[in-house]
């Protein structure tokens, strides 16, 4: 199979900034000249969007990883992990409120969020769930934002929804808890509300068995790209809730057990 050539991979960033910058929605299905023919295609064309991106939403301050659980793989209809980015203009502490019109279709996911107390680096690959909890300072209640900027992300196959971060949109944070306190994150249930009604739940183990298993795959996957996990990183390990899409005024929480809450309004 022949690799994406760099002029297709220049275009697909455009439409994909196009998208976030001026309005244009995402074409479903992608045009075939720039269409990720493999998931290595579809990576490299997300690193070149996430330097494309640094000059309005900042550097790569985390990671998102989509479809580690069986509620997710189920609504999307991937079976496999997907890794995506997180831009530092788009993290947020919780209680956050953010502005409704800076999305084209946002949603909301429960999520353990992890943060890294030393790096990853691909020397030390392959790592496996017991090398990166020693690697991991702190665990959060998180909310996942994504956005729907496709004309129908249900004709987008896997790589092409990669390609542009895999419906990355930002993350709001609940405090942190030190992993010294001796958590148990398979055990931890989690729930989710959107204007106090209960919209679904879910635990840690629901994680690929564990949220660490999730990061030590991400930790592998970035090493082999060439962009290995750093100190400070924040990892968003998958939604143990089926994504729900929010309206202009909804407040969402998160509450996760022993880890707390997290909270976002959607300002109209």
């Amino acid at each position: 199979m022949q690799a994406m050539k760099p002029e297709s991979i220049r275009q697909l960033v455009e439409i994909f900034v196009a998208a976030r910058e001026r309005r244009h929605r995402v074409p479903a299905p992608l045009p075939p000249d720039c269409r990720p023919p493999s998931l290595d295609d579809a990576y490299r064309v997300q690193a070149a969007l996430n330097e494309r991106l640094r000059g309005s939403l900042g550097a790569v301050s985390g990671r998102k990883i989509g479809c580690t659980t069986p509620v997710m793989q189920r609504y999307l209809r991937i079976e496999h992990p997907c890794a995506g980015a997180l831009h530092a203009a788009r993290v947020f502490r919780s209680p956050a409120t953010v502005p409704y019109a800076a999305h084209w279709r946002p949603g909301v996911e429960c999520e353990i969020a992890v943060r890294l107390g030393r790096p990853l680096p691909a020397a030390e690959a392959p790592f496996e769930r017991a090398d990166v909890a020693a690697a991991v300072e702190s665990c959060m209640a998180a909310i996942e934002i994504v956005d729907d900027r496709y004309d129908d992300f249900r004709a987008l196959d896997a790589a092409s929804l990669i390609a542009d971060d895999f419906f990355s949109a930002g993350a709001v944070l609940g405090a942190p808890v030190s992993t010294r306190s001796g958590l148990d994150l398979a055990a931890l249930r989690g729930t989710m509300t959107i204007n106090d009604a209960d919209v679904g739940s879910g635990t840690g183990a629901d994680v690929m068995g564990h949220p660490f298993e999730a990061l030590a795959w991400l930790a592998n996957h970035a090493a082999a790209m060439g962009r290995p996990l750093s100190e400070g990183d924040v990892v968003l390990t998958g939604s143990i809730v089926e994504t729900r899409w929010v309206e202009p005024g909804d407040n969402v929480r998160v509450e996760i057990e022993s880890l707390g809450e997290a909270s976002v309004s959607f300002r109209p």
